[in-house]
């Protein structure tokens, strides 16, 4: 499925369009449309641990969300060798709008959320 992006995704704020691709139930990949040398693997929160916060103002609003929007949220993983060292950011979550196929990156007050953490090993979820 291809994505609209709004706003940015850290570090990549050329990235224009994406598509998502699932690999598995907890996996998948995010791919730049334009670029083919940029992807990310993403991971599913909600198969991993209990993942609550609230939306950001400024991200409803790019992203047109409102109380009736179907939304999906992804973090990214980095991953490094051993597998079992990767990590996943759970304070800049990717939110994506499934009504409008609209993405957007939000970064979340780490004070407001203290229990995510911005590289938290994959391991310690098993």
């Amino acid at each position: 499925m291809s994505y609209e992006v709004k706003g940015n995704i850290l570090g990549f704020e050329e990235t224009t369009n994406v598509e998502i691709n699932e690999m598995d139930d907890l996996f998948s990949t995010m791919r730049d449309s334009n670029n083919e040398n940029i992807s990310f693997i993403v991971v599913n929160p909600y198969s991993l641990r209990e993942y609550s916060f609230d939306l950001p103002t400024d991200i409803k609003v790019v992203l047109e969300i409102d109380e009736n929007s179907n939304f999906s949220v992804y973090n990214i993983v980095v991953i490094q060798k051993p597998l079992e060292d990767s990590t996943i950011n759970f304070l800049a979550p990717i939110v994506i709008n499934n009504d409008n196929n609209k993405i957007a990156q939000a970064v979340l007050n780490s004070k407001r959320h203290p229990d995510f953490g911005m590289a938290e090993k994959i391991q310690s979820f098993k």
